[in-house]
């Protein structure tokens, strides 16, 4: 029996999700709660819940090397996943840049949307000459891949776009192993404590046989109710959603967790004095519509303003104030293209329409089409992530008083090198999909006449 690219994405979604649900009973729970929000949600508003809404998940990782990040990109590719996106997470405070990889298509993405935020870690910031030696020397001594499991990639990438599903099951059997968490640091108490003091996520990945699934997040339909239920059930809450402010219509990515679990680890010299480590925890998230480039550069800047006056009045308020100016209207967002959206036809739409000599194309005619209801929109959902929030979790997770990182610098040519590939931008695959399904509502309306590229509803 064969399995496609789709499927071999989906079981191994499903192994990751049942062995980090072993490895963190809390992540059990999280669950059970963010199925009967959902639920409820769903019977309040009389929705139907999308199938891809009980299986979406992403995880993330922290990589070490230009090569664990080359090979962990074969590997997610042969899944259909794909990197999208440098995020510099350095701006935030972190010794880390980062991309997404995840489906990039439609039906890809409905089918099975699972992302993995995967980091990579800068040495370079290190500013102890030795230290850093030392971590680079650690690193490059080991072997986060089996060699069996480059075998099958390679295998994998020459299959085409379906497997044997012996081979499948394997392949996830043996990826599963670079993911799991191990109670056994590589080094010595007392470089694990150095490492910690430069700063713990350079511990975190420098110290451990591999790049443990640090969460691995359900999506929520109600954030603000998982906040609260997660208080009620004995979950150590973060103190504030990370992301815009709640909406009548969300946008973009909010996120909230649980607290990092302290665990108990040994060491390579087998010292149990100080073996605790933090380094996993339980995100929840909400996402909302994708915004073009110039929503998000109002975004950016509405967030710089709230920050501004975080100092005069509480976060959430200040959050409140500044984005009254977003608009909160699909049409406005859609008018003045701030947002991506699917267009379909009306199912009571009759399948041919007269242009009388009119460009169908042209963004008027398409707005008379939106306004007089023969064609419907729907929000494209947001598949990325946005830094600050991200920096935001692991901050609340390694500790405030965590010490800071050099001075930000962004290299988004040195991590492509490292991938050995451009990362994608997601405003180009919004945009393409918005695009096919304008095409596709001319082609049922016109017929083969509008067998022509569309440019609507982008960021000119």
């Amino acid at each position: 029996m064969a399995r496609s690219k789709t499927q071999l994405r989906a079981d191994f979604a499903s192994a990751l999700s049942s062995m980090y649900r072993h490895e963190v009973p809390q992540y059990g729970l999280l669950l059970d709660l963010v199925a009967d929000i959902n639920q409820d949600v769903a019977q309040r508003h009389g929705l139907k819940l999308h199938s891809r809404i009980d299986v979406e998940r992403h995880g993330a990782i922290r990589l070490g090397t230009a090569a664990e990040l080359h090979s962990i990109r074969r590997l997610f590719a042969v899944m259909d996943m794909h990197p999208v996106n440098y995020y510099d997470l350095s701006v935030a405070g972190l010794p880390v840049h980062a991309t997404c990889f995840r489906p990039v298509d439609r039906q890809a993405l409905s089918d099975n949307p699972f992302r993995v935020f995967t980091s990579l870690l800068r040495l370079d910031f290190i500013e102890d000459d030795a230290l850093r030696a030392k971590a680079e020397a650690i690193l490059n001594q080991r072997k986060i891949f089996s060699d069996r499991c480059l075998e099958l990639v390679e295998q994998l990438e020459t299959c085409g776009e379906t497997f044997d599903s012996s081979l499948a099951a394997e392949f996830i059997s043996e990826a599963l192993e670079i993911f799991r968490w191990h109670h056994t640091s590589t080094v010595d108490l007392e470089t694990y404590q150095a490492l910690n003091r430069d700063h713990p996520l350079v511990a975190d990945v420098v110290c451990f046989r591999g790049p443990h699934v640090n969460h691995l997040t359900p999506r929520v339909l109600d954030i603000e109710a998982a906040q609260t239920k997660m208080l009620e059930r004995g979950l150590q809450a973060k103190d504030q959603i990370e992301g815009p402010p709640s909406r009548s219509y969300p946008i973009l990515l909010r996120q909230t967790s649980f607290l990092a679990l302290e665990e108990e680890i040994t060491f390579s010299n087998g010292a149990e004095t100080g073996g605790r480590h933090k380094a996993r925890f339980g995100e929840i998230e909400q996402r909302g519509m994708a915004l073009t480039e110039k929503g998000m550069k109002l975004y950016d800047s509405l967030m710089s303003q709230a920050l501004e006056l975080k100092g005069q009045m509480p976060a959430e308020e200040a959050l409140k104030t500044t984005f009254s100016r977003f608009p909160d209207e699909l049409d406005v967002l859609r008018r003045e293209r701030l947002a991506y959206f699917t267009y379909s036809v009306g199912a009571s739409t009759p399948t041919t329409a007269k242009t009388d000599g009119a460009d169908i194309t042209s963004d008027a005619n398409i707005d008379a089409l939106v306004q007089s209801g023969t064609i419907k929109l729907s929000p494209i959902t947001y598949e990325d992530f946005l830094p600050i929030s991200a920096a935001g979790i692991f901050h609340s997770n390694i500790g405030d008083d965590g010490p800071a990182t050099a001075q930000a610098r962004s290299d988004k040519a040195a991590f492509e090198s490292a991938l050995g590939m451009k990362v994608k931008s997601s405003y180009e695959l919004y945009e393409c999909i918005q695009a096919e399904s304008i095409t596709e509502c001319l082609r049922q309306l016109y017929g083969e006449r509008a067998r022509i590229d569309v440019g609507y509803a982008t960021t000119r």
